[in-house]
């Protein structure tokens, strides 16, 4: 069971893209020729994604729901999370354990993780094992059994988690400030995880509250993908999740938005458990869901032109030139429901200090904000992420994965199909705009990560 922090430091981010806990790209893409991906709705509400894949006899069962940490209410950080671990316990059908112990069983695997904005469940096994996972998941979205000996015990993990995720991991403590002084009124600043203080006093009336409110079919999405066909799916999730009946009717996902941004931050942490320094900057940008049409897009190729690996500017020019930096990148979180973040760091090497990272990453912005990008640097950065999609179909659980984040952050398959198309049709133009007008000093969040003297 996971945490996704789309804030998190180089290590984390990194980690999460390896693991396919987020998507390469804010919303993915389909490329040519990938076969044909069907969606449709439950009379309950329930909306149905089918990945048809037939080169190996594997299927990956996922189920969304369009909750994460930003929805919860003011003082229950962490609820959605902890509902997660929650989602394990058991159902009088099945007893605690049972349904993990019968995917062991069979060879499967499963995992399930949250975000600022939706709580995934997800289960990979044979083909004919479908019908059961389907029977499982359909029984747990309704029928959990909570008790205060439930409560009680699993909240104690959830503040060990805390503790040996965040409170032990001086990258993560100050990611968690960064976040909270980027976000000065979105409950983005809120930690995934939630705080400790408020994880301590969570309880068995927060769960059900939360159970009652959120899981229900017409707040899910099933992603099944793999080695099935359309009609399969329709019939079986029809004999499980549809008869649940419909949940009630929740109200527009509207959070509090951010005030106009204009004062350059800084955030410092000094620790004992730092060994090498580090310097990040974070800016407020639109993501998917909220930019107009093209800026989304036009971060992305930033994002890459900028640092996105060994081929972009700061790679070549703080590690390979200059040989200053062991690490130098830049990241765009896209996939958020709301506006989100943009962000560069890196660690110098050798005799170099983090004031030396710091400038030569703010040269590289100035340089774009004055002067643009080439269109080679474009086209080369476009075509990577069109690749890399198409690379992405060899991961079934992957595909299951964009189309789930997408759906659940408020896009269409409409909006995965047409990805590619969008990110050709950016230009150098758009990507030099895209810098002047996102990537100002005046209202960035400055992070240094120090060792404690």
């Amino acid at each position: 069971m996971d945490v996704i922090r789309s804030q998190g430091p180089a290590a984390a981010l990194r980690a999460a893209l390896a693991a396919g806990l987020i998507a390469l790209t804010p919303v993915g893409a389909v490329a040519e020729g990938a076969p044909p991906i069907e969606n449709f709705a439950l009379d309950n509400g329930l909306e149905v994604v089918v990945i048809p894949d037939h080169r190996a006899p594997v299927v990956t069962h996922m189920l969304w729901y369009k909750v994460g940490s930003a929805d919860e209410d003011p003082g229950k950080s962490g609820i959605a999370h902890f509902f997660e671990h929650l989602m394990f316990k058991g159902t009088a059908e099945y007893g605690p354990g049972v349904f993990s112990a019968r995917i062991a069983d069979v060879g499967g695997r499963e995992n399930a993780f949250t975000s600022y904005d939706y709580t995934a469940y997800y289960q990979q096994v044979a083909p004919d094992m479908l019908p059961e996972m389907m029977a499982m998941e359909a029984d747990r979205m309704t029928n959990l059994v909570l008790t205060d000996d439930v409560i009680g015990p699993e909240r104690d993990v959830v503040i060990e988690e805390r503790n040996s995720r965040v409170e032990n991991d001086p990258r993560s403590l100050l990611s968690e400030e960064v976040s909270a002084t980027l976000y000065q009124n979105h409950p983005y600043r809120i930690p995934v995880i939630g705080w400790m203080h408020e994880i301590e006093k969570l309880n068995r009336e927060d769960a059900i509250d939360f159970y009652r409110r959120y899981y229900a079919p017409n707040n899910a999405i099933l992603v099944v993908a793999g080695d099935v066909d359309a009609a399969t799916v329709r019939r079986l999730a029809q004999d499980t999740y549809g008869k649940i009946a419909r949940g009630p009717d929740l109200p527009p996902r509207l959070r509090p938005t951010e005030p106009e941004q204009n004062t350059r931050r800084t955030v410092t942490l000094s620790d004992e458990r730092v060994g090498v320094p580090s310097y990040s900057e974070r800016w407020l940008v639109p993501s998917y869901t909220t930019a107009q049409k093209g800026q989304a897009e036009a971060l992305d190729i930033l994002s890459e032109v900028l640092g996105g690996g060994v081929r972009s500017r700061l790679y070549q020019e703080l590690v390979v030139r200059q040989g200053i930096a062991s690490s130098a990148m830049a990241y765009y979180q896209g996939t958020s429901l709301d506006d989100t973040m943009f962000m560069v760091l890196g660690s110098p090497r050798g005799e170099a200090t983090l004031e030396d990272v710091e400038k030569a990453i703010d040269a590289e912005i100035a340089k774009i904000v004055a002067d643009g990008v080439t269109e080679e640097e474009v086209e080369k950065a476009k075509m990577r992420f069109v690749r890399s999609m198409i690379f992405a179909r060899d991961e079934q659980d992957g595909m299951a994965r964009i189309y789930g984040s997408t759906l659940a952050t408020g896009g269409t398959v409409e909006d995965i199909t047409s990805w590619p198309d969008r990110i050709r049709a950016v230009t150098a133009e758009d990507v030099k705009d895209a810098a002047t007008r996102w990537l100002d000093e005046r209202r960035a969040v400055a992070a240094y990560l120090l060792p404690k003297e």
